[in-house]
């Protein structure tokens, strides 16, 4: 039998990649200016597979598009905080681009063809699916030059310098167009929002793929300047309102919940040790009976110390509801 040997021998050229992101303002800090650029810049230097989309109209967006020639969507919905909602994102994605799979991606992230290629290997193969992964944190001081082998370049400097971030999060996530078509009002770039992704695919029946063997995302480092007070993500008011548009704590899913990985373009069940198996029997309620109630007994059975605070503070608060504990004198 003829092995195939080409890309388009393997089908892999059948899918389109639309690669989207909704950038911080350019103006505000050199350092960002440079690495939104590095990033968005190497995903218009991916190739015809690729498509490369920025959303929303912060300072310098245009700009950067223009420069780069890549798709510009201007009007967002956001939140009053001026915030980019995630489902109005991905609509846009699907809307103004026809592309099979969609991928979003941190505007700060640097894409390379291996992203490519291992995309196109999955899609070959799955109708239904969610690529995630860690990333890489690398320190980048100078612009990416992309008339020379930068891709080459920036391997190497990751290979010598770059760090392997923990799993806290991803900073992508891909897709075939026909998932994700009911998303919570989620906001992009504050704690919560990733981890529903997970949740959603793991209970949705579709492979959750980690693919941090497979695919070296380069993240590049900088502050929490451009955010309120400078405060990481996760203590930003908008990270609780994201938690509770998912739906609550229980649909808070880490990427260490992907059942799959990707290994030298082989799609394979995460290996079984006793910590995933107890905690597969915790979300088991989740994402094979879908319920949430049980799923809370099943979380706190897990949990015992947070059940009991659990139960003592509500306990505590139907006390004060029956006593009205607290209330001033003859009212």
């Amino acid at each position: 039998m003829t092995v195939p040997t080409t890309r388009a021998e393997q089908g892999l050229l059948m899918h389109k990649i639309t690669v989207f992101t909704s950038p911080k303002p350019f103006t505000k800090s050199a350092h960002i200016n440079m690495i939104q650029r590095n990033a968005i810049g190497s995903w218009a230097h991916l190739g015809g597979d690729v498509v490369a989309m920025v959303i929303g109209d912060e300072e310098g967006t245009a700009e950067t598009a223009a420069d780069f020639g890549i798709l510009h969507a201007r009007d967002v919905r956001c939140n009053s905080l001026g915030t980019p909602y995630i489902p109005a994102m991905v609509e846009l994605a699907r809307q103004q681009t026809d592309s099979d799979i969609l991928a979003f991606v941190n505007a700060d992230v640097i894409l390379t063809q291996k992203f490519v290629e291992e995309v196109q290997r999955v899609a070959a193969r799955l109708d239904q699916f969610l690529l995630v992964g860690q990333r890489y944190d690398l320190k980048v001081n100078a612009p990416l030059d992309f008339s020379t082998d930068w891709q080459k370049e920036i391997l190497a400097l990751n290979m010598k310098h770059g760090r392997l971030h923990g799993p806290s999060g991803s900073d992508y996530f891909v897709f075939p167009r026909t998932c994700y078509t009911h998303i919570p009002e989620l906001v992009i770039g504050r704690a919560g929002w990733d981890n529903w992704m997970i949740y959603e695919a793991r209970q949705r029946g579709w492979k959750t793929i980690d693919c941090t063997a497979s695919i070296p995302v380069i993240h590049q480092n900088h502050d929490y300047s451009h955010l309120p007070g400078g405060q990481i993500h996760f203590r930003l008011p908008e990270s609780n309102e994201n938690v509770k548009a998912a739906g609550g704590f229980l649909h808070i899913f880490p990427l260490t919940d992907a059942d799959y990985f990707l290994s030298e373009g082989a799609i394979e069940r995460r290996k079984t040790t006793w910590k995933n198996f107890w905690r597969e029997i915790e979300i088991l309620p989740l994402v094979r009976w879908h319920s949430d109630a049980i799923g809370k007994v099943f979380f706190y059975l897990a949990h015992p110390k947070r059940g009991w605070a659990a139960l003592i503070g509500w306990v505590q608060r139907r006390a004060a509801k029956w006593f009205h504990l607290g209330e001033p004198e003859g009212k």
